[in-house]
């Protein structure tokens, strides 16, 4: 009898254990194999296909050629500006022009009084008369045997010194008249009736107004690309805007700003431009292909770039880095875009690059389009 009750007892024991171990697998969810790195990818990429593509609008557009200008401050200057100062000395007796007066080469803008100088000049005069009779005697001697050559080179030589006398009293007094050295304005005068004047002191300050200058300062990008005798536009305050050649480009630059001096001669035979005036000077550098966009369509890459979203030929997104040619007033032309492209314009901001797409052209928006179906009003709410 205990021979079989120990039989019982082990038998019960693993009736037990086996009841134990069977309850820890009830409820539980069968185990799962890890699906691999490929079918992870197949699975995604049905999704992708399967999942309905965001609408969008787009812009089929071709590049056009367009001209890149640089474009740099400067302003008008005019070609000369000459302090003209007296040349000898005496009393201011005459002011011919006040500030502001147009002159003429040659004109008159001070006289000086001519005090001994006229005498001065009258005792020149009869020097070379006598100088003169003096020589014409010495030759007929000559001729008659009477005299000998040094006689008549000495004759000839006083003739000749008294002649220079002459020219020189001439000259001092014609320098009693202080004259415009060329066609201009009158900026300011500096000398008031009964002045004594010395050589070298001020009589007027002349200014030349034509040609006028436009001068400048380009950037170490730009300067290599300026040409001499390269037509410039330059956009004046008053919305005036004039051509003129490039006259001048600086070989040397500024050591504190990097930049070299720009010119461009601008005719003025109207006098109409005066110097300082602000001006906005664009000088074309280069003809590129470009495209006409808002700057609302711009977006920003990863790094902070500015780019514009298209849609290729199998209708999916891409990110292209852009470069600003030039700005209008309805819009801004880029370069960096393929020749031709389709830019999209409503609803970049919810696509990315890689991104399949339903592109919409704005003309096709019309009947069918302008009532969606209920699962597409998300992706053309913003339409």
């Amino acid at each position: 009898m205990k021979l079989r009750g120990t039989y019982i007892w082990a038998v019960s024991i693993a009736v037990l254990l086996g009841a134990w171990l069977f309850s820890g697998q009830v409820g539980k969810e069968p185990a799962q194999i890890s699906p691999s790195i490929a079918e992870t990818n197949r699975s995604d990429e049905r999704i992708q296909t399967d999942t309905l593509p965001t609408r969008v609008r787009v812009s089929a557009q071709r590049a056009v050629e367009r001209t890149r200008y640089a474009t740099i401050r400067g302003k008008t200057e005019n070609k000369r500006t000459v302090q003209v100062k007296a040349e000898t000395m005496g009393r201011l007796v005459q002011r011919h022009v006040e500030r502001g007066d147009a002159v003429v080469k040659g004109d008159l803008l001070c006289e000086l009084s001519v005090e001994d100088r006229q005498v001065s000049l009258r005792e020149s005069i009869e020097a070379v008369n006598q100088a003169a009779i003096d020589y014409r005697g010495a030759v007929e001697l000559k001729a008659k045997g009477f005299n000998s050559d040094s006689a008549i080179a000495s004759a000839k030589t006083r003739l000749a010194t008294t002649e220079a006398n002459l020219t020189r009293r001439r000259l001092a007094l014609e320098k009693i008249r202080v004259r415009a050295p060329f066609n201009g304005f009158v900026e300011n005068v500096h000398l008031e009736l009964g002045d004594y004047v010395r050589s070298g002191d001020l009589c007027a300050t002349v200014v030349d107004l034509d040609p006028m200058l436009i001068v400048g300062r380009a950037t170490e990008r730009v300067v290599g690309r300026l040409k001499v005798g390269e037509i410039a536009q330059t956009a004046l305050p008053d919305g005036q805007v004039i051509n003129g050649p490039i006259s001048f480009v600086g070989q040397q630059g500024d050591a504190a700003t990097r930049t070299y001096a720009v010119e461009i001669q601008i005719e003025n035979s109207n006098w109409q431009l005066r110097s300082g005036i602000t001006a906005d000077i664009r000088i074309p550098v280069e003809r590129v292909l470009a495209h006409k966009v808002s700057p609302a369509l711009f977006s920003l890459d990863d790094v902070g770039r500015i780019g514009l979203r298209t849609v290729n030929d199998e209708d999916r997104v891409e990110f292209h880095l852009i470069d600003i040619v030039e700005e209008v007033e309805d819009g801004i032309w880029v370069a960096g875009l393929p020749n031709e492209t389709r830019i999209i314009t409503v609803g970049q901001e919810l696509v990315v690059a890689g991104e399949r797409v339903e592109p919409i052209s704005q003309r096709l928006l019309s009947g069918n389009d302008r009532n969606p179906s209920a699962t597409q009003k998300a992706s053309v709410a913003s339409f």
